[in-house]
C-alpha cells in the first residue's frame, strides 16, 4: 500500500487499485481504496460506488475496471482502436496529443452552459471520456467488455421522510443530516473551506468547525480562505464575510482566517495562461483569475482538501420547475396559483414565469429560436443554450452534427421529468473543477463541494415540494437546517452581490486582446469552424452592456476555445498526468 499526492495504490489477493482522489473519506484514503478493491472484486456482485471525489483503475486477474465516482470531479479518459483499449489516463491531451481532432466534441461542447464537460467525447479522436458514475469493464488483454453507469450511495439509506406532512423544521433536520455526514468525509489533516459570508459557504464551515469541536481528539487543522474586496460592489460583502469568520471562530478558536485582496483580480487576467493550457477546452476558464489565487493560497499552507458552497444554488433552492411537473398532471389551477405568487415575489410576470419554467423546458429549442426573432439586429441579444451561436459557421455544425449536439444537451437539462433533471445537470453547472484539477497535481489537492454530494442530491429529491419551494424565500430549508449555527445577519439576507464587477472590468481591461487574439488565431480549425469578425462583434456588444449572462457565457466558451486551440501546438503548453497502459503484465 502507498499513498503518493493524489494517487492512493493497495493490493491485495484480488488485484491491485490505483485511486486518484479518495473513496469513503479524505482522512482515510489507504482504507477506501482498499475498501474499492476488495467490493468490486467479489464474484456475482452489484456493488453501488462509495461517496467521494475519485477516479481509479482497478487490475484483476480476469478484468480491469476503469471507474470514476458520481460527482465526476476527477476526469479520466482511455484511448481506444478497433474495440481495444490501450491506456487510460487523467489526461486526454496526455493520451491524444498527437490524434486527430474530434469535430463532433466541439459542437457539443459549444451547446449549454455546463463549467465541465459530461459526454463521452473528447477533443481528441479516439480517446474516450469515462463518465461520472460509470464503470468501464475491460478484458486482460484491454478488449472493451461493456460500460454501466453505477450510483453512489443514496440517501434510501437514510431514514425515508414522510411523503406528506414533512414541515419545513423537519425538513431542515433531514437536510442537515444529509450535509453534516458530506461534510465529514471531507475533512482531511489540514482542510479549507471558502468562505465569502453567503447562506452556502458559511454553513460548510460551521458544520466542519460544529464537527471538529465535537471531536474528541480533532485532527484536522481548519484554514477559512476568502477573498475579499475593499473597493466597489463587492466591498458590500464585507460586513458578511467578517461575521462569517467569527462565528466560525466561535465554534473552532484555533481556525486560521487566510484573507486574500482582491481588488486586483478581473476576469479575463492571464486568459491566454488559463484557457489555453488547460487539459481541454474549459468554457469558465474567465473566472479562473479568482479561484486560481485562492487555490494557491491554500496550497502554501499545506491544505488537503479545499470545501465551497458551490451547487447550492441548484440543489438546496427553491426548485421552480416544479411548476411543469404541475403543467404535465394536469393540475392548471395550482399552477396558476404558484405562478402568480412567483410573480407578486419578484419582478417577473406571470407570463414569462410559465414561459421560463413551463414551456421552455418542454420546447427549449424552439422557445429559443422564437426568443432570437425578437433580437434581430444584434449577435448577443436573445441567444440562448442551446441554438446555434451566430459566430459558428452554419456548414460546419451541419457536418459534425451541431443539431444533435444541441438536442442532447437539452434533454441533459430538461429531460422528461425537468425537476428531476435539473439535479442531474447541477453536478456540471457552476462549480470551478477543471480549473482546480489542473492545478492539483502541484497543489496536491482540489475542490471538494457538499453541496453536489450524492446523498444530499438524493435527500432534496425525496423532500416533498411544500416545504422546498417557499415563495419568496430562496433556499428555505437550508435555512431551517443552519437556523442554530447561521448568525441571524446571513440566515436572513436575501440576495448576494454577483462577481457582474469583476466581469464588467475584465471586458473593459481585455476587450481588445481579446479581439486582436481572435483575429491573429492561425489553428486552420478556427476558420474552418467560426466566423471571427462576428465572433468579435459579439466582444464588442458584451463591452457595451448587450446580452445576458446565458450569452456571454456561450461567448466565453467560444473564446476559451480559440485559446485553447492556438495553444494546443505550443510545446510550452504543460501536459497534465501521464498515459498508464491497461494490459495486465505490460
Amino acid at each position: 500500500m502507498a499513498r503518493q499526492g493524489l494517487v492512493t495504490t493497495v493490493s491485495s489477493q484480488a488485484g491491485t487499485a490505483a485511486v486518484v482522489g479518495w473513496a469513503g473519506s479524505v482522512h482515510d484514503r489507504l482504507t477506501g481504496a482498499r475498501a474499492l478493491l476488495d467490493t468490486f472484486g467479489r464474484p456475482g456482485a452489484e456493488p453501488s460506488l462509495p461517496a467521494g471525489d475519485f477516479a481509479a483503475v482497478l487490475v484483476y486477474r480476469d478484468r480491469v475496471l476503469l471507474m470514476r465516482d458520481e460527482q465526476a470531479r476527477i476526469p479520466l479518459f482511455f484511448r481506444e482502436s478497433g474495440g481495444r483499449v490501450t491506456a487510460a489516463s487523467t489526461s486526454a491531451r496526455g493520451l491524444g496529443g498527437a490524434a486527430e481532432l474530434e469535430r463532433r466534441y466541439f459542437c457539443r461542447y459549444l451547446t449549454g452552459n455546463m463549467a465541465q464537460p459530461h459526454s463521452q467525447l473528447s477533443p481528441f479522436a479516439g480517446v474516450h471520456r469515462v463518465l461520472g458514475g460509470e464503470v468501464v469493464e475491460l478484458s486482460v488483454t484491454g478488449q472493451l467488455r461493456g460500460r454501466s453507469i453505477l450510483r453512489a450511495r443514496r440517501a434510501e439509506a437514510l431514514p425515508a421522510p414522510p411523503a406528506e406532512g414533512l414541515g419545513l423544521s423537519a425538513a431542515g433536520q433531514v437536510l442537515r443530516r444529509a450535509l453534516e455526514q458530506a461534510v465529514g468525509r471531507r475533512l482531511g489533516g489540514t482542510t479549507a473551506c471558502h468562505v465569502s459570508g453567503g447562506t452556502d459557504s458559511t454553513s460548510v464551515a460551521l458544520l466542519a468547525a460544529r464537527l471538529l469541536a465535537e471531536a474528541e481528539s480533532p485532527s484536522t487543522d481548519l484554514v477559512l480562505l476568502a477573498g475579499r474586496f475593499g473597493g466597489g460592489e463587492l466591498a458590500g460583502e464585507r460586513p458578511y464575510l467578517d461575521e462569517a469568520i467569527e462565528a466560525v471562530r466561535r465554534h473552532a478558536p484555533a481556525a486560521r482566517p487566510l484573507i486574500i485582496e482582491a481588488d486586483d483580480v478581473a476576469d479575463f487576467d492571464d486568459f491566454q495562461h488559463h484557457a489555453g493550457d488547460s487539459d481541454e477546452p474549459h468554457a469558465h476558464a474567465f473566472r479562473a483569475p479568482f479561484w486560481s489565487r485562492l487555490h494557491a493560497a491554500a496550497a502554501e499552507l499545506g491544505c488537503d482538501t479545499l470545501l465551497t458552497g458551490c451547487g447550492a444554488d441548484p440543489v438546496v433552492d427553491t426548485n421552480p420547475l416544479h411548476l411543469h411537473r404541475l403543467a404535465r398532471s394536469g393540475r392548471l389551477r395550482e399552477l396558476t396559483r404558484q405562478a402568480r405568487a412567483r410573480a407578486a415575489a419578484g419582478e417577473r410576470g406571470v407570463r414569462e414565469i410559465v414561459r421560463t419554467h413551463v414551456v421552455q423546458p418542454t420546447l427549449p429549442l424552439a422557445a429559443e429560436r422564437v426568443t432570437r426573432l425578437f433580437h434581430r439586429g444584434t449577435v448577443l441579444g436573445g441567444l440562448g443554450n442551446f441554438t446555434r451561436p451566430p459566430w459558428l459557421r452554419p456548414g460546419f455544425a451541419r457536418a459534425h452534427g451541431y443539431r444533435a449536439a444541441s438536442i442532447a444537451e437539452s434533454r441533459f437539462v430538461f429531460g422528461s421529468r425537468p425537476e428531476e433533471s435539473l439535479y442531474e445537470a447541477a453536478n456540471y453547472l457552476a462549480a470551478p473543477d477543471p480549473l482546480s484539477w489542473r492545478y492539483a497535481q502541484q497543489h496536491g489537492f482540489f475542490l471538494s463541494h457538499p453541496f453536489l454530494d450524492p446523498e444530499v442530491i438524493a435527500t432534496m429529491r425525496h423532500l416533498p415540494t411544500d416545504p422546498t419551494s417557499q415563495v419568496g424565500r430562496s433556499k428555505a430549508v437550508l435555512r431551517a437546517s443552519m437556523a442554530d449555527l447561521l448568525p441571524p445577519r446571513i440566515r436572513d439576507r436575501a440576495a448576494k452581490i454577483p462577481f457582474n464587477e469583476l466581469y464588467v472590468r475584465g471586458l473593459r481591461t481585455h476587450g481588445g486582446e481579446l479581439i486582436d487574439l481572435c483575429r491573429a488565431a492561425r489553428h486552420p480549425l478556427i476558420a474552418e469552424m467560426f466566423d471571427v469578425d462576428t465572433l468579435c462583434r459579439a466582444v464588442r456588444e458584451a463591452q457595451l452592456g448587450l446580452g445576458d449572462s446565458y450569452s456571454w457565457d456561450r461567448m466565453n466558451g467560444s473564446l476559451a476555445l480559440v485559446v485553447w486551440l492556438e495553444r494546443l501546438g505550443d510545446q510550452r503548453a504543460p501536459v497534465p498526468g501521464a498515459a498508464v497502459p491497461v494490459i495486465v503484465g505490460s
